[in-house]
C-alpha cells in the first residue's frame, strides 16, 4: 500500500464512519498487509499531510493510524502488540515479547513539515516514564529528523527515565533487514539504549543529543556498516524532501485558489478560518450558564 492510498482511505473513513468503526476498519486493513506492502507506510507516517485540517476528525484518525502502524511494527518484529483505545494520559501501544519476559509501552508521534516550533512537551518524554507503569520499557517513536540535533531537555529526560528515543526510520531499517525476535534473539536491548548511554554520560552532558551513539549501537546490533546505514538514511531524507515539495505545491494551489476569491468569498473564508462564529457561540453558552446559576 502506498502512502497516498492510505491517506485516501483515512479521508473516506473520516466522513463515512464513526471514529471507532473507522479505527477498526483501518486497523484490519493495516494489520492484514504483508511486510512488503506495509513498509512504504512506516517512513511516511511521521509527516502529517498539509491538506488535513487541524483538529479535524481526519487528523484525529490519522493520529490513530500512526498508533496502528506502530503496533504493526512490533507485530512484524514477532512481538505481541495492541493499540489502546483511550489516548488521555496513557501511551498508544502495549507490546510484549513472546519469548522473553519483558513488555513495553509505545507512543507514536507525527508532525507537520510546516511546524517548526516544537518543544520538549511535544515529545512527552517525561510522561512516558509514568505511562510505563509495570512494563519494562518506554518507546517513543518519532520521525528521526524531527528530533532536536543539539542540546535538548528531552535527551536528559530520556536518560533519567530510560525512555527509548526510537524513530519510524529505525523501524523501517529493522523491517528491511527482516529482524524478528525469537527464542535465541532478544530485542530488548533495542529499547534499553537510553539506560546504556546514561551509564557513560556525565550530568553536565546529559542534555546533549545522543542519536549518533544510538545509531552506532543499532548498526552494531544489525551488523551493518556506517556507510550502508547512512545510505539508508540518505534515502529517507530524500523521500522527506520530495514529500516536502509536494506539500509546498499544495499550499501554492491554495494560494492560487484564494487569489480567485471575490471580496465576499474572502470575507466569508476569513470568518470561517478564524472560527469567529464558534467563539461567539461558546461565549453565549457560558453567559447562559451563568444566568441559570
Amino acid at each position: 500500500m502506498q502512502f497516498k492510498e492510505l491517506q485516501s482511505v483515512i479521508k473516506e473513513k473520516s466522513v463515512s464512519c464513526d471514529f471507532n468503526t473507522a479505527t477498526d476498519d483501518l486497523q484490519n486493513i493495516i494489520f492484514s498487509l504483508p511486510r512488503e506492502n506495509f513498509l512504504p507506510l512506516v517512513s511516511q507516517i511521521g509527516s502529517i499531510p498539509e491538506n488535513i485540517e487541524h483538529d479535524s476528525t481526519e487528523e484525529k484518525l490519522y493520529t490513530k493510524v500512526s498508533d496502528i502502524i506502530l503496533a504493526k511494527c512490533f507485530l512484524e518484529l514477532n512481538m505481541k502488540a495492541i493499540v489502546l483505545r483511550e489516548r488521555a494520559n496513557s501511551a498508544d501501544v502495549i507490546a510484549k515479547s513472546k519469548f522473553h519476559n519483558y513488555s513495553l509501552v509505545g507512543d507514536a508521534k507525527s508532525f507537520r513539515l510546516s511546524r517548526t516550533a516544537k518543544n520538549q512537551k511535544d515529545f512527552k518524554v517525561e510522561s512516558m516514564v509514568h505511562w510505563r507503569g509495570e512494563n519494562n520499557f518506554s518507546v517513543l517513536c518519532c520521525p528521526y529528523f524531527q528530533y532536536p540535533k543539539r542540546n535538548s531537555q528531552i535527551y536528559g529526560s530520556a536518560l533519567d527515565g530510560n525512555v527509548s528515543l526510537f524513530s519510524w526510520e529505525y523501524f523501517s531499517v529493522l523491517l528491511k533487514k527482516n529482524i524478528q525476535e525469537t527464542s535465541s534473539i532478544n530485542l530488548q536491548n533495542l529499547w534499553n539504549y537510553s539506560a546504556t548511554i546514561a551509564e557513560t554520560t556525565s550530568v553536565s552532558d546529559k542534555n546533549v543529543c545522543f542519536l549518533e551513539q544510538q545509531n552506532e549501537a543499532i548498526r552494531n546490533f544489525l551488523s551493518i556498516s556506517k556507510e550502508d546505514f547512512n545510505g539508508l538514511f540518505k534515502v529517507f531524507k530524500e523521500n522527506i524532501i520530495a514529500r516536502g515539495n509536494d506539500e509546498i505545491n499544495y499550499w501554492h494551489h491554495v494560494i492560487q485558489k484564494i487569489n480567485t476569491y471575490t471580496k465576499e468569498e474572502a470575507i466569508k473564508e476569513l470568518i470561517s478560518a478564524l472560527k469567529l462564529k464558534e467563539k461567539i457561540k461558546a461565549i453565549n453558552k457560558y453567559i447562559t450558564y451563568l444566568k441559570d446559576l
